[in-house]
């Protein structure tokens, strides 16, 4: 039997970026997982912090060279690759030097939101959506971590529902205590309207007048899992709502990654 295949987005990875439980979750999980026999790969944004000599990025020419188009307009997309120390895992990088280049995530040296957050954020999922197909891998569950890849289930379920790249896959999103998205705007519906999408369509991403990302990323999930015992409450209650398994965070690391990986074996009906 061939092996399951768990595509892993995150937006956060340790030791590429500054060391938090997500980064350290999204570390541990895909250890495990790989310990359970399931084929990973993992894709992540290449912010500027990131040092490419230190950590060993390479270019995948064969993987570069496509356009994204956000908001009209077009941005090169270019892929990097490095193994994962310690483990034998490929990351996958997703730059861009418009989005990516700067020395920062999402604020600048004034705790300012940039600008253009929006837009990084629908040039990434987007560019997740592309490179996967590129990859020609068909994923059976896609983990998704963070609120930079919040519009992949919305993508996956609608803009690309008939890619049979992603057409079987189940979605499961974590979700953290993240404020990416707090200074978002209607802008936002309307960039992240790509291919044959309507703004209707970005309705499960509106919190009465806010734009909420998780929110949006549960709606078209199968399944949510919180990434820390704060975001417990929240996945409890959006869960519930909207009638979806979810998982708490358990203290440890080891005990979430178990957790997750169970997840993805009831999803599969293993």
């Amino acid at each position: 039997m061939s092996k399951k295949k768990v595509l892993f987005v995150t937006q956060e990875l340790n030791p590429y970026t500054e060391i938090s439980l997500m980064s350290d979750l999204a570390r541990k999980i895909p250890q495990f997982a790989a310990d359970e026999d399931f084929e990973l790969r993992i894709l992540m944004p290449k912010f500027g912090i990131i040092n490419e000599r230190r950590h060993r990025l390479h270019e995948v020419v064969r993987l570069s060279g496509m356009n994204i188009i956000v908001d009209d307009e077009d941005y090169p997309l270019i892929i990097k690759v490095a193994s994962l120390p310690g483990a034998r895992l490929q990351v996958y990088f997703l730059d861009n030097e418009e989005f990516f280049k700067r020395k920062a995530v999402f604020t600048d040296e004034n705790d300012k939101p940039f600008i253009d957050n929006q837009e990084r954020l629908v040039f990434f999922c987007k560019g997740v959506m592309e490179t996967v197909k590129k990859f020609g891998w068909a994923p059976d569950i896609v983990h998704l971590h963070g609120q930079i890849t919040s519009l992949v289930p919305l993508y996956m379920k609608k803009a690309y529902k008939n890619d049979p790249v992603f057409r079987d896959a189940k979605i499961v999103y974590s979700m953290y205590n993240n404020e990416f998205g707090d200074s978002f705007d209607s802008k936002f519906l309307n960039i992240a309207a790509i291919n044959d999408l309507e703004v209707d369509d970005l309705s499960g991403f509106k919190k009465d007048q806010d734009i909420n990302l998780d929110l949006g990323a549960i709606k078209y999930a199968d399944a949510v899992i919180s990434g820390n015992e704060t975001s417990n409450e929240n996945v409890i209650k959006y869960g519930g709502i909207m009638e979806k398994p979810f998982v708490l965070f358990d203290d440890g690391l080891d005990n979430s990654a178990r957790a997750a990986v169970e997840l993805y074996k009831t999803l599969l009906g293993a």
